[in-house]
C-alpha cells in the first residue's frame, strides 16, 4: 500500500546545531585581537604578550595599599614585569619566606587598582581606542570626536566633568588628574609603556579646570625627576597652547606669586623659546618684544 521510499530526500531535516556558549576567556581572546588589529597593543608593549606569557598559577600576592590598607592580590609572575615589584618579590623570599605582603601606604587604591589592570590586559578602564580610518584616538565608551591635543582648562566651575578623569589623592588634599597619578606611579614601578598609555589619554580629556591643571601639574613636577621629558613637557606645552585662558585666572596668578615649584622657570624658559620661534621663522620683528 505505501511505498517507502530509501533514496536521499533534498528536503531532508539535518542535524541540530549545537549552540556554542562564549565564555569570558574568548571574549577577552576577541577584545585583544581587535586591539592587535587596532594596533592599540603590540607584543612589545603588551604585559599580557610576547614570549613569556605570565604563569597564573604562580604564589599570590597580597598587596596593602593606601592609609586604609585596602587589600589586592596579585600573581607574582604577572607584578614581576614590574622591575620594582621584581625586586620586592626576591626580597620577601630571602628576608620573609612564609609571608607574601607588599605595603604600599602612600599609593592611591583607585592608581594602583590602574596599574594592576595593566599588568594583566595591558590597559586600563577606559581602553585606548584607535580609528585608522581617519588616525584617530579616543577612550571606550566615550561617544565624543576626540584627537590627541583636545585637553583643554576652562575657568574654575564644577560640574560636568568625567568622574573617571579626576581622583582625590591624600597627598594633595584635592583631586587632581588620574592620569597623571598613573604616569607617576608607572615611574615609580618601572613600566615606560604604562607611562605612554597614561600620557595619550590624558591628552584626550577635556574640561578639566585651571585650578586642577596646577594641582596636578605641581604633582607631576613633585614626582618626577628634573631629566623627565614628557609629562612636564606636556603642561608646559598645555599652558602656551591655552595662555589666554591662564593669563585670565585668578589661580594662575596666585600659584606663580606663592611658587615653590620649579615648574614656572621652565615655563618661562619655554615662553621664551616659544618667542624666539616666533622671531626665527620671521612673524614678528624683535623690536616687537622690546621694554619700553
Amino acid at each position: 500500500m505505501f511505498k517507502r521510499s530509501f533514496g536521499a530526500s533534498r528536503e531532508k531535516a539535518g542535524k541540530a546545531r549545537k549552540i556554542s556558549k562564549r565564555s569570558f576567556r574568548d571574549d577577552a581572546k576577541s577584545r585583544l585581537h581587535e586591539q592587535l588589529k587596532a594596533g592599540v597593543v603590540t607584543p612589545d608593549t603588551s604585559p599580557s604578550l610576547g614570549g613569556a606569557s605570565p604563569k597564573l598559577n604562580s604564589a599570590i600576592v597580597t598587596i596593602a595599599v593606601g592609609k586604609d590598607q585596602r587589600l589586592f592580590a596579585a600573581h607574582e609572575d604577572v607584578l614581576s614585569r614590574s622591575p620594582w615589584f621584581a625586586e620586592a618579590c626576591r626580597e620577601q623570599f630571602f628576608t620573609s619566606p612564609g609571608q607574601r605582603r607588599i605595603n604600599l601606604p602612600s599609593e592611591e587604591p583607585e592608581v594602583f587598582s590602574a596599574v594592576l589592570e595593566y599588568l594583566y590586559k595591558g590597559d586600563y578602564y577606559p581602553r585606548l581606542m584607535h580609528d585608522r580610518k581617519r588616525d584617530r584616538w579616543s577612550l571606550e565608551d566615550d561617544e565624543s570626536d576626540l584627537t590627541m591635543q583636545s585637553i583643554s582648562p576652562r575657568p574654575n566651575k564644577t560640574g560636568g566633568l568625567n568622574a573617571l578623569a579626576l581622583i582625590y589623592h591624600h597627598a594633595v588634599g584635592d583631586t587632581i588628574l588620574r592620569d597623571t597619578a598613573i604616569y607617576c606611579a608607572a615611574l615609580r614601578f618601572g613600566l615606560p609603556e604604562l607611562q605612554k598609555h597614561a600620557l595619550r589619554k590624558q591628552g584626550l580629556q577635556s574640561g578639566i579646570d585651571v585650578a586642577c591643571i596646577l594641582r596636578s601639574a605641581r604633582f607631576a613636577y613633585d614626582n618626577t625627576p628634573a631629566s623627565d621629558s614628557r609629562l612636564r613637557a606636556h603642561y608646559l606645552a598645555l599652558i602656551i597652547r591655552s595662555r589666554k585662558t591662564f593669563k585670565r585666572s585668578g589661580t594662575m596668578q596666585k600659584e606663580m606669586e606663592k611658587g615653590g615649584s620649579q615648574m614656572f622657570f621652565d615655563l618661562f624658559v619655554a615662553l621664551c623659546n616659544h618667542v624666539d620661534d616666533v622671531v626665527e621663522i620671521g612673524q614678528v620683528s624683535p623690536s616687537h618684544f622690546t621694554v619700553r
